[in-house]
């Protein structure tokens, strides 16, 4: 892919940062996709939002070197270059991803059999002239309700809507992101594209080391993933605490690349061909690349620097937020666990991390046996409909 040439142009370096954030989010879940399904078209898509990463990075520091007039200048804006620097870096990481699903090597077919269990299954659909969908809004389709599929993004004549709210509406020729189980997915696919969906096909691996190297890889994404989102939580809400946890998911994911190192060695020994693990090997570094990216991004917080004004205003109006709420006395949700509460499928919410009320604890990840209690703090992500949601739920 030819460079993009870019030239100067006055800019809100708080958009931009937004949508880096944005863009840094989405390229990850693409990239996976692709690994889960094999699908060229996804990867494509990856290369092509890193090769907009590139720009928008540039077109940030370009406005960040000109804001910069004294040292103390300098000092506050250096860990804004840090985010920038990061945020590249996790869209190269994608890339790497992408490269290895093209790649002659390509990935292992055994760890389609895992990934499924660690990410919902996205397609990459083509609005059809006859779907029933066209020049439709997505509050009129109700498709998140009726059948728990949500289009995450739009891609119209080269520019990216993310996460898109009820008034959008699909056009002739777009391009949507749906994500969602794949038995309802297969339905909204072929009303979107007029054509067969297929089902994915997975194949189990005989081999016990390249079976535990796969799940070491599911892990790892998922901390990595975790990382990143508590980075920009750590940034929004200038939290220490949320920043060492960031620290700790990244050592963790250190740790578990060393191991899957070896298990991948081992089961070298038990293949045929022990060229086709290369693509596994790239998708292990570059997941890795992932988590040391969301470090880089807490990384002015864990050093006790306060973070410019602008990252965080960036991460509130980025197209999917990061909030912080209390749960009052007497909520709806007060005594119940994440489980019963189905937060998730309710306001489309995903919690983050929970602080213990009145104390320094915290629950990183919570499953639903988590149980929530008055006064505790939750981080959560979601859209801003989620999050009004969440708010009358939590008061």
């Amino acid at each position: 892919m030819d460079p993009i040439e870019v030239e100067y142009e006055p800019t809100s370096v708080k958009l931009v940062l937004a949508e880096m954030k944005d863009t840094s989010e989405l390229i990850i879940d693409l990239a996976y996709s692709a690994v889960l399904h094999g699908g060229e078209e996804m990867a494509e898509e990856v290369l092509e939002l890193e090769a907009h990463m590139d720009v928008l990075q540039l077109r940030a520091r370009m406005s960040l070197l000109l804001a910069a007039r004294t040292p103390e200048d300098a000092e506050t804006l250096a860990p804004v270059l840090g985010v920038v620097g990061a945020a590249e870096k996790i869209s190269n990481a994608a890339g790497e991803i992408a490269q290895a699903v093209l790649s002659e090597s390509g990935i292992p077919d055994e760890i389609r059999a895992a990934l499924p269990e660690a990410l919902e299954t996205m397609v990459r659909a083509k609005v059809h002239r006859d779907s029933p969908f066209c020049d439709m809004t997505l509050g009129g389709l109700n498709m998140e309700t009726d059948t728990g599929i949500r289009v995450i993004a739009i891609r119209r004549k080269g520019k990216w809507i993310y996460n898109p709210g009820p008034e959008e509406r699909i056009s002739l020729e777009d391009v949507v992101l749906l994500r969602g189980s794949e038995e309802n997915l297969a339905d909204v696919y072929e009303n979107v594209t007029i054509s067969e969906y297929k089902l994915t096909e997975y194949v189990e691996s005989e081999l016990v080391d390249l079976e535990r190297a796969v799940d070491s890889i599911v892990l790892m994404k998922n901390m990595s993933e975790l990382a990143v989102d508590l980075a920009y939580g750590a940034i929004l809400f200038n939290s220490e605490d949320v920043a060492e946890e960031v620290f700790e998911l990244e050592a963790e994911v250190d740790a578990l690349q060393s191991r899957f190192e070896a298990w991948t060695l081992r089961a070298a020994a038990s293949v045929e061909d022990p060229i086709r693990l290369r693509g596994l090997v790239h998708l292990a570094r570059a997941t890795e690349e992932i988590s040391d990216a969301a470090l880089e991004i807490a990384d002015g917080v864990l050093r006790g620097i306060a973070s410019h004004p602008i990252v965080a205003e960036a991460v509130q109006v980025s197209d999917e937020i990061i909030i912080r709420i209390t749960l009052g006395p007497g909520c709806d949700l007060d005594g119940k666990t994440l489980g019963e509460c189905n937060l998730s499928s309710e306001t489309g919410m995903r919690i983050l991390a929970i602080r213990r009320f009145n104390t320094a604890e915290w629950v990183v990840s919570p499953d639903s046996e988590t149980e929530l209690k008055s006064g505790d703090v939750l981080v959560a992500k979601g859209t801003r409909l989620g999050a009004e949601r969440v708010a009358i739920l939590t008061s």
